[in-house]
């Protein structure tokens, strides 16, 4: 009884940040008051406020840019995890858990140490301010976790399912690419669910790699909303905000047996 309220209490302290957010998005962008975020305002202004922060930004071309990036990234970052992972343990690639550590061995440093040397070699390469370049960050970025996910993942299958694909004279990437990775669909499935949702809440890379209204992601445009310049109020930023998140929020409660199995599946 004792654990069920704490539990409870934990709980309702969890949903606070949550009831201020839904009270003040909905609230009329002229009526906020600091004095009485806590207090529903009778008139509904959401939609007004989505309007507003919609126009504000031109959150229209972001979000096409966003849904791209938040598809082909996640998609290509699988696959080619899934490469490495079946390179790896399959094809017991010579040194192969050294290339591991390598290729994995870059997320241990901080994000923001990459911002600078992006920065400067995508201005090099003109690939600053455009799609192709975000795709290609993005893309590597998520590439770590797909390899970590698939290398567990094809440790779990049977060496001899590979050797009987061999022996009735299937290439390697036939075997990989109608054997292996049909198997690896719910795990792939996870990793991807979990980089469309870093991809579509990145903020960082959009900030340092796009400046373009029809580039830069979402979340770098509704950045734009809390700016001193913007003149736009709190409802109409937390109203944006709310509604962008919703991607997100759908994505894993319609694919949420896939990702729970996947998971399992994966051993992460």
């Amino acid at each position: 009884m004792i654990r069920r309220l704490v539990l409870g209490a934990m709980g309702l302290v969890w949903l606070i940040p949550v009831y201020l957010l839904l009270v003040n998005a909905f609230r009329p962008s002229t009526q906020y008051d600091a004095d009485r975020i806590w207090v529903p305002d009778a008139d509904f202004g959401f939609f007004d406020n989505v309007k507003l922060a919609w126009d504000a930004a031109g959150l229209g071309p972001s979000i096409l840019s966003t849904l791209l990036y938040s598809a082909v990234s996640p998609l290509a970052a699988v696959v080619v995890g899934a490469m490495a992972g079946f390179a790896i343990v399959v094809l017991r690639l010579k040194a192969g858990f050294w290339w591991f550590m390598l290729l994995f061995g870059g997320t241990i440093f901080p994000i923001q140490m990459l911002v600078i040397p992006l920065f400067i070699s995508y201005s090099s390469a003109d690939l600053y301010d455009r799609r192709l370049g975000l795709v290609l960050v993005y893309t590597a970025v998520c590439v770590p976790l797909a390899a970590l996910v698939m290398r567990s993942f094809f440790t779990g299958v049977a060496y001899t399912i590979y050797e009987a694909a061999r022996v009735d004279g299937a290439s390697v990437w036939r075997i990989f690419w109608r054997v292996y990775l049909p198997l690896a669909v719910p795990a792939l499935s996870a990793v991807a669910i979990l980089e469309f949702a870093f991809v579509w809440n990145d903020l960082l890379f959009g900030l340092t790699l796009s400046q373009n209204e029809t580039v830069r992601p979402v979340m770098t445009a509704l950045s734009s909303l809390s700016s001193a310049y913007s003149g736009s109020t709190v409802p109409v930023v937390l109203a944006a905000g709310l509604v962008m998140s919703l991607p997100t929020v759908l994505v894993f409660l319609g694919a949420q047996r896939i990702f729970a199995r996947g998971l399992t599946l994966g051993q992460y």
